[in-house]
Parts: structure tokens; sequence; C-alpha cells
């Protein structure tokens, strides 16, 4: 019961329940007000006196030895005198008037109370099924929040209603389960594609260890199980690193400093100088741009646009770099024709165009993703488009905030 007291439909309904019947105390207390004051002369007015009037015109009433008949109250001239009967017909009259008036008004005050007493019922009646009404929205989204766990974040208000702030509520409510459940399948897919990730050069490892080593096997057996355990290592390594990249760069920054982009993007590109392949045509365009941010991170994340552009290139490409007063960073890419539709895939953690060969310089497919939590740390946008054909391959660009991201071209897929 103390809950029920103090919850909000008893609250509110208290509230209408107050209005409701002060309203209607205010109209009962205004019409007796009223009738108050008009009620005496009304009633005098309309006092029927006793007199002998002769000359009656008119069909009289049945006459009845020695009864007088009734005629309304007369007023007298100025100046005239009042008969000792009138006065006595003005004495009646007006004790009559003052009977009927306090009668009326006893009456009226008592009919009032009844009505105000079978008002405020019906009023906290009115007021609770309303309360009931109004909040039985919130009740659903407090149930359904109530109810939500991981197995049934699927699970939707709907709510059917006229466009209202409790219906935008209830929709707001709905588009952050939306967004919940993105986040947890995004997170439960990253767990398992990590987990296998991780389980499979430890699996190469072991069966190198115990079919390669088994028994006495000659130098050079050892040699080559040596140099796979190496490269192995190296790879679980190279993703360890990256995964850690990639949750430092999810926690935010915690200091920037002017950073000349262009200036980086050029250093990285004479990094990766021995690792392009000769036909590989590498186009520069890069105009003065600083950026507010921190020079390690978005070292990473020109090199990992770099290396993913160069990895997933084809014989005799095309590898464009380009930086813009603006504050727009673009690395464009031939290669394979990729659809507009499997784009936001590959910015997801540990997603390939392709199935992993475990070959060597393949990667963890974590480069791109790495790139949207830098951009997202920095406030910056990240989107990416597939190439027409012939040319394929993919442009990532990245607007940062000292940037105009107004004139995003069309058909571009937001990654961040």
């Amino acid at each position: 019961m103390r809950a029920v007291l103090r919850s909000e439909r008893a609250r509110l309904t208290v509230l209408y329940g107050s209005l409701l019947l002060l309203a209607g105390g205010g109209l009962i207390a205004l019409i007796n007000i009223l009738l108050r004051n008009g009620l005496y002369s009304r009633i005098n007015g309309a006092v029927m006196t006793t007199a002998v009037r002769p000359g009656f015109e008119g069909t009289p009433p049945p006459a009845v030895p020695g009864q007088r008949l009734p005629v309304p109250a007369e007023r007298l001239d100025t100046g005239a005198t009042p008969t000792p009967e009138q006065l006595e017909q003005w004495r009646a009259t007006r004790v009559l008037t003052t009977a009927v008036e306090q009668a009326t008004l006893h009456e009226l005050l008592v009919v009032s109370l009844v009505a105000l007493a079978v008002f405020a019922v019906l009023s906290i009646w009115l007021a609770w099924w309303m309360a009931g009404r109004v909040l039985r929205p919130v009740g659903v989204i407090t149930e359904t929040a109530r109810r939500l766990s991981g197995a049934n974040l699927h699970e939707r208000i709907g709510l059917r209603a006229p466009p209202g702030e409790l219906k935008r509520l209830a929709d707001t409510f709905d588009g952050m389960l939306d967004r919940m459940e993105e986040l947890v399948g995004a997170q439960r897919r990253f767990a398992a594609n990590a987990a296998h990730e991780l389980r499979t050069p430890l699996a190469v490892q072991r069966a190198a260890a115990e079919i390669g080593l088994a028994g006495e096997p000659p130098p050079e057996k050892v040699a080559r199980i040596r140099s796979k355990l190496i490269e192995v290592a190296d790879s679980s390594q190279h993703l360890v690193e990256s995964l850690l990249l990639l949750a430092v760069s999810e926690e935010g920054l915690e200091a920037t400093e002017p950073v000349d982009l262009a200036g980086l993007a050029e250093a990285e590109l004479a990094g990766i100088e021995g690792t392009v392949p000769q036909d590989l045509l590498v186009v520069r365009d890069l105009a003065p741009l600083t950026v507010a941010g921190d020079r390690t991170l978005l070292g990473h994340l020109v090199r990992n646009l770099l290396a993913n552009a160069v990895r997933h290139n084809r014989a005799g490409g095309r590898l464009e770099v380009a930086t813009s007063p603006e504050g727009v960073l673009t690395v464009s890419n031939t290669g394979p024709v990729i659809e507009p539709g499997d784009v936001p895939r590959l910015l997801e953690p540990f997603r390939r165009r392709a199935e992993r060969q475990h070959t060597a310089g393949e990667g963890a497919g974590l480069g791109l993703s790495i790139v949207g939590s830098i951009a997202r740390a920095h406030g910056a946008e990240l989107t990416a488009r597939a190439n027409p054909a012939p040319g394929g391959g993919l442009m990532v660009r990245v607007w940062f905030p000292a940037g105009s991201p107004a004139a995003r071209p069309a058909g571009e897929t937001p990654g961040a």
C-alpha cells in the first residue's frame, strides 16, 4: 500500500483530483455568491400580496366568500403616504421574502455540499483512471527495460499512440535498443573473431612443435620449423599490438598538439617505399594541413590506410594520397571491384573482403577498424566508398574537425 501511495500514479491522482475539486468548489461558490446577491430582490418582486382591486379585469378565479384575491405588489407614487393596510402588507411581504430567501439559500447550500461530495468521489476516480492511462506507456517502457537481457534485445515497445511526448519517449527507447543490439552484436562478433584469430597461431605453433619436431628431425627441418614458429610469433605479436592500439584509441585522447598531417603522410609514404611494388603508381597531392591530435595515433591512422591500399592493390595499379586545407585526408587505391553494400562490413574488426588464407603479410583484418577508432577519438568522420570498375578498389576519406564535412560527395558510406 505504501508503494502505491508513493507511486507517480498516486501523485498524479492527487494533483488531478485537487484541480477538479478546486474547479468544482469554485463553481459552486460562484453560483452561491451570485444567487445570494440578487435572490432577495427577485423574490420580493415575485411575492404576491393580498388586496382588493376594484375593477379587476379578466376572468377572475372562482370566488370564495370572504377570500381576498392575490394581486402583484404595487409601487406608490412619489410623495404618496401609504395606508396602514399597505404598511401591513409591506411588512408581511418583507417577512415572507426573507423567509423564502433563507430557505432557498439553505437548500442550495445543502444541495451544493452533497453535489460537491459526489463530485469529489467522481473526481478522484476519474483522476486515478486518467493518471493510469497517461502513465501506461511509461509502465510498458519500464516492464520492457526490466525484461531486457542479452538474450532478448530484439524486443521493442512499438507504442501505438498519437504523436506526443510519450510516443517520442517510446520511439527513443526503441532506437536506443536498436543501437544496443547492434553494439552487443558487434562485441560478440569481435570476441568470437579475436578468439579465432588468437587460437589459429597457437594451433600452428603446437602442431609445428609436436609434429615437426617429433623424434630427431634433421637440422634443415629444425631450421624450417624455427622459421615458421618465428613467423607465427610475429603474426601473433602484430595481432596483439593491433588489439592494444584499438583499445587505446577507443579510450579517447588525453592531450592534443598541432600535427602536420601532410608532412606525416609524406613521412609514412617514404617509410613504405621498400614494400611498394615497382609497377604501383603512387600519386601525391599533399596540400598543407595541420590538425589537433595525437601524433602517434595519427601516424598509425595514415600507416594503416597506406598499408591497406598497398596490400589490396593489383598489378600495375594506382595509389593516391591527398590532403586539403579543408581538413580532409584521402587515400584511394585500385584493386578488386567491391560491392557498395560490402563496404560497411569491411570497416568492422576482423572483417575481410575474402576468406583468410593465413599467408605471410595477410593482416588480421583490423586496419580499417583501427583507422575508424582513431578518427572517432579525434572527433573526425570517416567515410568509405567503393571505386567503380574497371579500376576497383576503395576510397577512404577522413574529415577532421577543422574541415568542412558539408561538402561530402554523394554515395559514400559513413564508417564512424
